[in-house]
């Protein structure tokens, strides 16, 4: 009987795991995670990501656990802490899924090599494999709208795989790490800055299903409407689950589809699926987007050094209501509603005139559903420097979004209690209020008006050159 590794990596799953699939079709299984940070270097998993891996791991020994299979952990090189479990467990084949980020790439190469081989990797993250989608030229999509609508053309995704009632495995595997060796999170001795999460996320396997089904029972009808307002559970908050692989992008898909929710409500759902797709089709043909403007004439951008200003938007302190829920909303749950992300993104890169690189690296450490293909697209998107963008020339009013998606201000107030007491009319700019204005929540740190003129000269400029 063959033994396999299973090494599990953005695939914290059981159930539409093709590796599993595949390893238990060939005999025995020893599944391990590895910790690799120093392959990962500067796109090492963020503060918030490692509250929820640890979690995630935690869950997924205890799912396999129930199937008689334990879960090696190991904190190391990745192709040196396989090698050798290979070599101690007599294991001849090691399956994995198929990571995209360009760190990622580089270690499966390694590891192919000090393996002699016997990795194979299976597509498990995404939908379809971003090299084999190319455009009518024969080249990658720079464009979303037309990769959507040949993924759309290719139709749905494979059924998911059931997971397996039982795992085949060694009688005596080797031993591993604890959990708590691993050293994600807590950090001894440090505040529990995350200790607020539990309340809001259930990371697992049964976590991301449970997610699913109240999305597709409740929200899914009123996606079309509902999921540009954050002060309501209008979209489906699945992106941590997704991003650590506890459900499959192929899951959701069928899952939505055979919901039976309006056909135009559905395939909206299904194109913000299609956006994760892109932003990946987009890092594996340019693995520099993570740090470099895709459009080349943004190199030359005059973006400004401000560190107060920085500070004040990491903290919610710039005095406009809805940016600042937005950024306490992820400082208190790890996650922010994806019309928000739009609004402080577009504050932080064209009202304050900040790099998006900055506002992409706080991202990074303080999201929980942190991916490196859809952080870095998104922030190119909404700077103006993607492929794919928004125009330079649309800078969000984050006075009339807020009026427009948080009509009664119930998301402001939720976050900035400051402001509970001020009326609707004023809620979005309070110090258009009658009166004093609340003496605990700053003026706007930048106005509307200059801000959006000096955005747009930096724009000229950089077309003149």
């Amino acid at each position: 009987m063959t033994l396999s590794l299973l090494w599990f990596r953005q695939d914290l799953r059981l159930a539409d795991n093709p590796g599993l699939t595949a390893a238990l079709a060939e005999g025995a299984v020893l599944p391990v995670f590895v910790l690799d940070d120093a392959a990962a270097g500067p796109h090492r998993a963020g503060g918030a990501s490692r509250w929820w891996l640890r979690q995630s791991l935690a869950r997924l020994r205890e799912d396999l656990a129930a199937r008689g299979a334990p879960l090696i952990l190991a904190r190391g090189t990745a192709e040196i802490v396989l090698t050798q479990l290979m070599q101690a467990s007599g294991a001849s084949r090691i399956h994995a899924m198929r990571a995209y980020e360009p760190w990622a790439r580089a270690q499966s190469r390694r590891v192919h090599e000090a393996t002699a081989g016997a990795l194979t990797l299976h597509t498990s993250a995404i939908l379809r494999e971003p090299h084999g989608i190319v455009s009518g030229s024969g080249k990658p999509y720079a464009v979303y709208t037309p990769f959507a609508r040949t993924l759309f053309a290719l139709g749905a995704p494979p059924p998911p795989l059931p997971a397996p009632p039982a795992i085949a495995t060694p009688a005596a595997p080797p031993a591993g790490e604890t959990l708590e060796r691993l050293g994600l999170y807590p950090v001894p001795g440090e505040p529990d800055w995350a200790a607020g999460f539990g309340a809001t996320w259930q990371p697992g396997e049964a976590g991301a299903a449970i997610r699913l089904a109240r999305f597709t029972a409740r929200a899914l009808s009123r996606y079309g409407s509902d999921r540009n307002l954050p002060a309501i559970e209008g979209s489906s908050g699945l992106s941590p689950h997704l991003h650590w692989g506890e459900i499959s992008p192929g899951q959701v898909w069928h899952a939505a589809a055979s919901a039976g929710a309006d056909g135009g409500a559905t395939e909206t759902f299904l194109k913000e699926i299609l956006w994760r797709e892109f932003s990946y089709h987009l890092l594996w043909h340019r693995p520099d987007m993570p740090e470099a403007p895709l459009r080349a004439d943004f190199a030359a951008f005059p973006w400004r050094e401000d560190a107060r200003a920085l500070s004040a938007w990491q903290r919610g302190q710039t005095g406009y209501p809805i940016v600042d829920a937005g950024m306490r909303q992820l400082w208190q749950t790890g996650w922010m509603h994806n019309r928000v992300r739009m609004i402080v993104a577009s504050f932080l890169v064209k009202h304050l005139l900040l790099p998006w690189q900055a506002g992409a690296q706080w991202f990074w450490d303080t999201l929980l559903d942190a991916d490196l293909a859809s952080n870095s697209a998104s922030w190119q998107w909404v700077a103006g420097c993607g492929t794919d963008a928004a125009p330079y020339f649309r800078v969000f009013n984050p006075v009339l979004q807020g009026r427009k998606f948080d009509p009664e201000g119930a998301y402001v107030r939720r976050f900035v209690p400051e402001l509970a007491h001020v009326p609707n009319a004023a809620i979005h700019a309070p110090w258009e209020m009658p009166g004093a204005t609340p003496r605990d929540y700053p003026g706007p740190i930048v106005d509307h008006a200059a801000a959006r003129a000096r955005a747009l000269a930096a724009f000229a400029a950089i077309r003149a050159a």
